[in-house]
């Protein structure tokens, strides 16, 4: 078994795109559905395609909902990884903090349509 990708509703395909690959993520292809929709498949270099984003003509936002939290990225450098968000003007929820004791450096950033994205700054041993 393998989790191939996960899927968000978007009410903007150019923001959306534009947003993630601020992270580092690459589009890979769009896909047109019959009922006029349109699925972007996006994914960081070296791995699969993991993230697909699903347009709906005629639907400019959706509600998040309570369940659904967040997906989790790992960076080698938090601190330059905001500095180059920064210049697409993203920026974190709040400043970055220690999960625990020892845990890692992470902070939240929010896509244009609110879904939210962990960045994790891995340690290197």
């Amino acid at each position: 078994m393998e989790l191939i990708h996960t899927c968000y509703r978007i009410g903007d395909i150019d923001r959306s795109v534009a947003f993630y690959e601020a992270l580092g993520f690459e589009e890979r292809r769009r896909m047109d559905l019959p009922d006029g929709a349109i699925n972007v498949f996006m994914g960081i270099p070296g791995d699969g395609d993991r993230l697909e984003l699903t347009w709906n003509p005629g639907v400019e936002s959706y509600d998040l909902g309570t369940g659904y939290n967040h997906i989790a990225l790992t960076v080698p450098s938090l601190s330059d990884t905001l500095a180059e968000l920064s210049k697409s003007d993203i920026g974190p929820e709040k400043p970055p903090y220690h999960v625990g004791e020892h845990g890692p450096l992470i902070c939240f950033v929010r896509d244009p349509d609110g879904y939210r994205v962990e960045i994790i700054e891995q340690k290197t041993l």
